[in-house]
């Protein structure tokens, strides 16, 4: 007989699918291996023929391209048999085709088959949460609890800010979890974690004084817990209180490094780059050999306006970097990308101490196709430091723009090469064409406010603000930048002091809008209250145009050796800063 006759016929595509079903619904056959001399156990599968034939049918429908056949003749086989693997592919079946009410028609028939399996419930608890359902979700998680051996249910619970994340109702999500999350905080082994996925979901559907209060209950019942503490550092830039925490928790243990990392982290975000300053340079004393740290402390101080230290602090960076390298020959991938942006810092630091040269350097070094657009940035900022505007405009324009993002980010650049020659009109008329191109983009039309009010154009810059508010009500810093142009003004006061509060309401700590608040005070004829609100701006961000605030209300409070003291400050970080310079001209002063 011809070799190829003793071929074996080929399989149908099919056939995996069906092998795996119909292994999943039968009894294991195997109780030994091959190599095994022992005769092997036979256990006969409980399918019978019409099972049999049911699932293939099933299997064959679903590779015809018939899902919706396919789920009724499986999720029927299913019931029959009530065999778990078969629920799972049927619910597997129903997602695949986007068909969630089907899949979670067969979630709930796979839990009432099997009350007691934890896979069946932990199913109907996503797909509620997939399908927008908190109100229906109680149930099962109550049940799902209850089957979940006492040391996994924490985990159960912390997952749940993260399932209903997308939910578009966060208060509906918060009314149907509430219940179960409160039942579970009154029992010993989930407690402290039902009482921070509470207040993490109050946080969330804006409940701000509930989840702060939460909060503070865990960290005073588990002091040694991280957990609350990473919920404290959410809530920061929400309550005030929630910094205390954890400033509390770093003096009990200043080597908490991993806290005070975070920390700092939180503050940079917050727009408080000297109190993050401050948290980095302890962790590199604490820490001298941690790179991460001195990257950091490098973005800090650059952002301060201390290029010496930045430049320092990067060098430090690098110099730990390569140490690493030398023990591990290859850099990881993160690690390279921390270096390209050490370089991009260290260019931008030469930049500001006015070694061009230098700063082009660092630029060449600059490798990695993901960095061309910042290193191209920055060349362009070079060229605009040395007068060739039209060259710097040229080279951002010719950057690849394909895709939205990146022609956003073009556009923006190229207003700002504009804001910093001071050409107003021609950065407004580059955001009105980026705002024609992308028209809801709440900070474009921000962005152009600002322009409008360089260029004078006050109606027109209140009209953009309040349309950034009406497209995203918590654009704080419209809010902020509406509030303090009235009060520079001295108009409408209270209505200034209104918004200005409205903005600290999303950011209470944020230094500018803290610095708005303190300059509205002194508007109202509040000098003390005035005082301590721009200390307290400048303490957190030693910026320019806030020593002039903080100056001139030292000033008129008759402090003056005082208030010449924070504008010399203030113009050795930002000579040509516009405000400072108009505030000691008109009030005569020199620093």
């Amino acid at each position: 007989m011809p070799a190829s006759n003793r071929r074996p016929p080929a399989k149908p595509l099919w056939a995996p699918a069906i092998l795996s079903v119909l292994m999943g619904c039968a009894a294991p056959a195997w109780a030994a291996s091959e190599a095994d001399s022992a005769p092997a156990v036979i256990s006969n599968s409980a399918m019978d023929a019409p099972l049999f034939y049911q699932l293939l049918i099933g299997e064959l429908e679903l590779n015809a391209g018939q899902a919706g056949t396919a789920y009724q003749v499986l999720l029927d086989a299913a019931r029959r048999t009530q065999d778990q693997a078969l629920f799972k592919r049927v619910v597997s079946i129903a997602l695949q085709a986007r068909a969630g009410e089907q899949a979670l028609i067969a979630a709930k028939a796979w839990r009432d088959a099997s009350p007691d399996s934890i896979d069946a419930h932990q199913s109907l608890l996503q797909l509620l949460a997939l399908l927008n359902k908190p109100a229906e979700a109680a149930a099962p998680l109550k049940s799902l609890l209850a089957l979940t051996p006492a040391a996994q249910r924490g985990a159960v619970l912390a997952s749940l800010p993260q399932l209903f994340q997308r939910a578009p109702e966060p208060k509906q999500v918060l009314a149907g979890l509430k219940p179960t999350l409160q039942e579970a905080a009154q029992q010993p082994d989930t407690r402290m974690m039902g009482m921070l996925v509470l207040a993490k979901l109050e946080q969330v559907a804006d409940e701000v004084d509930g989840a702060m209060a939460l909060t503070r209950s865990a960290a005073s019942e588990f002091p040694d817990a991280e957990e609350p503490l990473i919920l404290a550092l959410d809530l920061m830039g929400q309550r005030a209180e929630a910094e205390t925490l954890i400033r509390s928790a770093l003096q009990a243990k200043p080597d908490n490094h991993g806290l005070r990392q975070a920390y700092g982290r939180a503050l940079a975000r917050a727009q408080r780059p000297a109190d993050a300053a401050r948290e980095f340079r302890l962790l590199t004393e604490q820490m001298p050999d941690n790179p991460s740290s001195w990257l950091a402390l490098g973005s800090l101080e650059l952002e301060l306006g201390h290029a010496e230290a930045a430049d320092g602090a990067l060098r430090s960076f690098l110099k730990r970097l390569e140490g690493d390298k030398a023990a591990e020959p290859e850099l990881s991938d993160a690690g390279k990308d921390a270096r390209q942006q050490a370089w991009l810092l260290l260019a931008h630091a030469a930049e500001m101490r006015g070694e061009l040269k230098a700063a082009e350097a660092w630029l060449l070094r600059v490798d990695a196709p993901q960095r061309q657009m910042e290193t191209q940035l920055r060349r362009a900022s070079l060229l605009a430091r040395q007068g060739k505007l039209a060259q710097a405009r040229q080279l951002i324009q010719a950057l690849p723009g394909e895709r939205e993002q990146d022609l956003r980010a073009k556009l923006l650049a190229e207003a700002q090469l504009l804001r910093d020659a001071r050409e107003w009109a021609p950065a407004l008329d580059v955001l009105s064409k980026a705002s024609e191109r992308f028209p809801d983009d709440a900070d474009l039309i921000y962005e152009r406010s600002m322009m409008a009010e360089k260029l004078g154009r006050t109606a027109e810059m209140e009209a953009l603000l309040r349309k950034v508010i009406e497209l995203r009500p918590s654009h704080y810093h419209a809010y902020n930048a509406l509030g303090y142009s009235l009060a520079d003004r001295k108009e409408r006061l209270p209505e200034a002091r209104e918004l200005i509060a409205k903005a600290l309401s999303f950011a209470p700590q944020e230094p500018f809008i803290v610095d708005s608040m303190g300059w509205v005070e002194y508007r109202m004829g509040k000098l003390d209250e005035a005082e301590r609100l721009l200390r307290q701006a400048y303490g957190s961000r030693p910026d320019a145009e806030i020593a002039a605030h903080l100056g001139e209300v030292l000033w008129a409070a008759g402090q003056r050796d005082e208030a010449k003291r924070i504008w010399a400050e203030g113009s050795k970080r930002d000579p040509k800063n516009e405000a400072l310079r108009e505030t000691m001209q008109r009030l005569k002063a020199k620093p």
